[in-house]
């Protein structure tokens, strides 16, 4: 019996030191690997979107936020009667019943049944007490002013990845990192519990848009719209000193909350997407340069009698005739004719280095997704009559951004800037992060940008095209545009669907905005100075009330009734 007993003690003995060492293995020598083992197994992590960033106006007001809602999921499993639960799901949220049922019947433990669920349609299927079925935090991006300034924004889809302008643009900035929400599960991987939402939050964006400016600049494009039952329009406002994107807006438009019913040509950002000649505004190219290589001065004349001139087979006309015309008085009247003759004393070379260094066939830099460099061509690949097309806009592709920055360099005295919409970055803790920093570049000496501002400003005064761009109390300089399109079908100009525009500045010796207006196949009229000037005038006028500039009253010549 003695024995026996030893060698009953001494086997119960090694078997305990066999344990003994078995439980230093687990919880000393491999307790971190182990340990890891068992959350992976015990822990389900379901991905959830981070909560974005808010995107500000300039004066910080909310044109992008967030709306807390919940998610609706199922664990399979668990589910007791797919076929019963199915209907009545099916009665609370409106989605078909069959779609459903599949999802509970689908193997796995995790599958959403839908998204961003509206909190009334939560409170009923919590009701329901389902077994199987529960909810997750998430959000909604929701944008409180609707459609406004839509083309800025962009929208984003049903897990908040960006899809379309500074939410797109932005995207890693606004949503950072995302996080999981965890479930605990059994050894047979039913869930004990839905854990808790590890979820980080983005950076805000503080853009250089004005909301007050953009109600302005989209109220009276809606206007011009019904007016002159326009296919599509696009007006920009931005500082020629900063290149701050004060206002961009284009039309048809849509609204970012409903983005399901929106349609390709209406989300399309035609301010820096679209290309289109742009007719006599880019008479800015061969007026500066002109004055930048001194071969003409104000008073240098052009015989424009004939009231047309042959290049080569072709032969360019003036909208209405005129006599002799000073140079100033060519870029006031906007002279086909006599743009020409100083286009021909300049040469291709010239013009098409000052086109490329006012920014024309090159992407503007703009922060917004879709900018495309418009088209001027190398003077080699000229035709026998480019010299007469060019200079009055004709065989080159602009954008309306494009054309207002070239415009905003003569305003501030010869620099080319970078437009942007984005002014800084801010985290969820309140500091700025990133600023944008202003870049400028020289194009144009000082005197040139001074004396061709000089001349923009007679073209809204008596004897000008834009007469119905003039402003009550300031002075406006700038520009008209009237150019016929390309019609697809016979690739020949059209004799009825034009682009009518107006680019300029205000207050013209102190700008405190500039604005391009450009109005796709307006009906019933097609001049620039009668479609697009008018737009400009009513928008600058409620633009200088609301930004404090004063009106100079007392000088005659710029006390003019309104058009």
């Amino acid at each position: 019996m003695r024995k026996r007993a030893i060698i009953l003690n001494t086997v119960i003995g090694f078997g305990f030191f066999i344990v003994l060492l078995r439980l230093v293995d687990i919880m000393v020598l491999n307790h971190a690997r182990l340990c890891e083992r068992a959350k992976m197994q015990q822990l389900k992590g379901e991905e959830v979107q981070v909560r974005r960033g808010t995107i500000f106006d300039r004066h910080g007001r909310k044109l992008a936020v967030n709306l807390e809602l919940e998610s609706l999921f199922c664990d399979p499993s668990e589910i007791t009667s797919a076929e019963k639960s199915a209907y009545v799901l099916s009665e609370i949220t409106g989605k078909p019943s069959k779609a459903i049922f599949t999802k509970l019947n689908s193997r796995g433990h995790f599958v959403w049944l839908e998204r961003k669920v509206a909190p009334d349609v939560a409170r009923k299927i919590k009701e329901t007490k389902i077994k199987g079925i529960g909810f997750v935090p998430d959000a909604k991006r929701f944008y409180p002013e609707g459609s406004l300034a839509s083309h800025v924004l962009g929208f984003v889809d049903i897990d908040n990845k960006g899809i379309e302008g500074v939410e797109l643009k932005y995207h890693d900035s606004l949503s950072t990192s995302g996080g999981k929400f965890v479930l605990n599960r059994d050894a047979s991987g039913k869930t004990l519990s839905q854990g808790v939402n590890m979820e980080s939050r983005g950076n805000n964006l503080v853009l250089t848009i004005d909301e007050g400016l953009q109600y302005m600049v989209e109220t009276e494009l809606d206007s011009v719209m019904e007016k002159w039952r326009a296919a599509a329009a696009a007006i920009i406002m931005m500082d020629p000193f900063t290149g701050d994107i004060l206002a961009l807006a284009d039309r048809p438009s849509f609204n970012p909350n409903v983005i399901a019913g929106s349609r390709d040509f209406e989300r399309r950002n035609r301010a820096i997407t679209d290309c289109y000649e742009p007719g006599s505004t880019f008479k800015i190219v061969i007026g500066t340069a002109a004055l930048e290589e001194k071969i003409v001065s104000l008073h240098s004349t052009f015989d424009c009698s004939r009231g047309s001139i042959e290049i080569g087979r072709r032969v360019v006309h003036d909208a209405h005739r005129h006599g002799v015309l000073t140079f100033e008085e060519v870029i006031q009247k906007s002279s086909n004719v006599g743009s020409i003759m100083v286009g021909m004393k300049l040469g291709k070379e010239r013009i098409y280095r000052y086109a490329k260094a006012l920014g024309f066939g090159e992407k503007t830099g703009i922060d917004l997704p879709g900018e495309v460099p418009g088209l001027i061509r190398p003077p080699e690949r000229w035709s026998g009559v480019s010299i007469g097309s060019v200079p009055i806009g004709q065989e080159v592709a602009v954008t309306p951004l494009q054309v207002l920055r070239a415009y905003a360099a003569v305003a501030n005295g010869g620099f080319l800037v970078t437009p942007h919409v984005v002014s800084r970055i801010v985290s969820p803790g309140g500091r700025t992060t990133w600023t944008f920093m202003s870049e400028k570049k020289r194009v144009l000496s000082q005197k040139t940008a001074e004396t061709f501002k000089d001349i923009l400003k007679t073209v809204t005064e008596d004897g000008g095209t834009a007469k119905g761009a003039a402003v009550n109390g300031n002075y406006v300089a700038g520009k008209t545009g009237t150019a016929q399109m390309i019609d697809p079908r016979t690739r020949r100009y059209s004799k009825e669907k034009y682009v009518s525009s107006f680019v300029g500045f205000v207050p013209a010796d102190n700008p405190k905005m500039a604005m391009i207006v450009v109005i796709y196949e307006p009906k019933g009229q097609t001049y620039g100075g009668v479609v697009a000037a008018p737009a400009f005038r009513q928008i600058a006028e409620k633009a200088l009330s609301y930004l404090d500039v004063p009106r100079k009253e007392g000088r005659k010549e710029m006390l003019v009734s309104a058009q």
